[in-house]
């Protein structure tokens, strides 16, 4: 094996080693935030909890903002890959349907499949938000990327023509900003024991009925 070939797999290797060392300071992070919140959870616990030391957690992912927003992003994305949700496959191919009615019943379903996994979270983070200014910046963050999202799916109603009457496009947007909401998701299905089934039947109803009558 050639120096070169020694050096890229070293390289590699520490890549992965890295890259598994962030994913257990990170899935421990959000196994404390969900349990026990963003404000009761300290640096040390996350530590213990991932089995490494303070100063690895400091220098594989930051402090417990960016440990929160990592959390949250996997959430939604479904993974770690530095892929963002639009960009997946899946949302692609919801962009390029003709039908609104089936374009709305299809992004209920991709928010309550993120709803899942992200509502604990996004919970822990609601009320970080309220005594936390960095935590609040990162829910105003994270609202205005849902913002941007729900008028994509705006943007394509608006092109198939398929917007309700009466209807401006800002309008459509905050109403599905809203829709898109994870608080939703937690009020009915953790709160009021909705099956989740039965919870993304109304959201794509909701959608549809607010979005396209």
């Amino acid at each position: 094996m050639s120096p070169a070939v020694k050096r890229q797999y070293r390289s590699e290797l520490r890549s992965a080693q890295a890259r598994t060392t962030r994913r257990l300071i990170v899935e421990a992070a959000n196994r404390l935030f969900t349990q026990q919140g963003f404000g009761a959870t300290t640096i040390d616990a996350v530590a213990n909890e991932a089995g490494v030391s303070r100063k690895t957690v400091f220098t594989a992912v930051g402090g417990k903002t960016e440990m929160l927003k990592l959390a949250i992003d996997w959430a939604i994305a479904g993974d770690d890959e530095p892929v963002a949700l639009q960009e997946r496959p899946e949302v692609s191919r919801l962009l390029a349907v003709d039908d609104p009615g089936a374009l709305l019943t299809g992004w209920a379903t991709v928010l309550v499949d993120i709803d899942e996994r992200v509502a604990p979270l996004w919970q822990a983070l609601d009320i970080a938000a309220e005594v936390d200014p960095q935590a609040r910046e990162l829910h105003q963050k994270l609202g205005d990327q849902r913002l941007h999202s729900a008028r994509t799916i705006v943007n394509r109603l608006v092109e198939l023509g398929a917007l309700r009457s009466g209807l401006s496009p800002k309008a459509a947007a905050d109403i599905a900003w809203l829709g898109s909401d994870p608080v939703l998701y937690h009020r009915l299905v953790r709160e009021r024991r909705w099956p989740v089934r039965r919870f993304e039947s109304w959201l794509a109803r909701y959608l549809a009925g607010e979005l396209i009558g």
